[in-house]
C-alpha cells in the first residue's frame, strides 16, 4: 500500500508540472512507441522512476491506482504484450506491442490517455478517475 502513496505524490507532481513534459506517440506495428521527456532534470528523473515503477507493477501483477480506463485491461493481460523501456538523458522511450489486435487497440488507447494527462494535467486525471469508478483499480 505504501508504494501507491509514493506513486500518487509523483503523479501529482507530474500533473502539476504537465506543461514541462513533452510527449510524442507513434503507432508502430502491433502497438506504440512513446517518447516522453522534460528539460527539467528533476522531472526527467520522476518520469523515469514512474515508468520503471509501472513496468515493475505490470511484471509482478500488482495492479496500481486506477486513473485510466485502459489500465485495468493492460494489467489483466500483462503477459500478453511486450514492453521495452529505454531510459534517455531527458526521459523515456517506451515500446509496447501485442499480437492480439484488441490488445493493440488497448495499448494505443492507453497511450492516448496518457498524452491527455500530459496535455491537460489535472482535469484529464480527474476524468480518468471518474471513468474507472474511483481511485482503486480492483474490478
Amino acid at each position: 500500500m505504501g508504494a501507491g502513496h509514493v506513486d500518487m505524490s509523483r503523479y501529482m507532481e507530474m500533473f502539476m508540472r504537465h506543461s514541462e513534459i513533452n510527449r510524442v506517440v507513434d503507432d508502430i506495428p502491433g502497438g506504440v512507441r512513446t517518447t516522453t521527456q522534460s528539460t527539467s532534470p528533476d522531472l526527467t528523473a520522476q518520469l523515469q522512476a514512474h515508468v520503471s515503477s509501472m513496468y515493475s507493477h505490470l511484471d509482478q501483477g500488482t495492479e496500481v491506482m486506477c486513473m485510466s480506463s485502459s489500465l485495468p485491461t493492460l494489467f489483466r493481460h500483462a503477459n500478453g504484450y511486450r514492453r521495452q523501456l529505454t531510459i534517455t538523458p531527458t526521459g523515456v522511450i517506451a515500446e509496447e506491442t501485442a499480437d492480439d489486435p484488441a490488445l493493440t487497440e488497448t495499448i494505443r488507447a492507453h497511450a492516448r490517455e496518457v498524452s491527455g494527462f500530459v496535455n491537460e494535467g489535472m482535469p484529464a486525471m480527474m476524468r480518468g478517475m471518474m471513468g474507472c469508478g474511483g481511485m482503486m483499480g480492483s474490478r
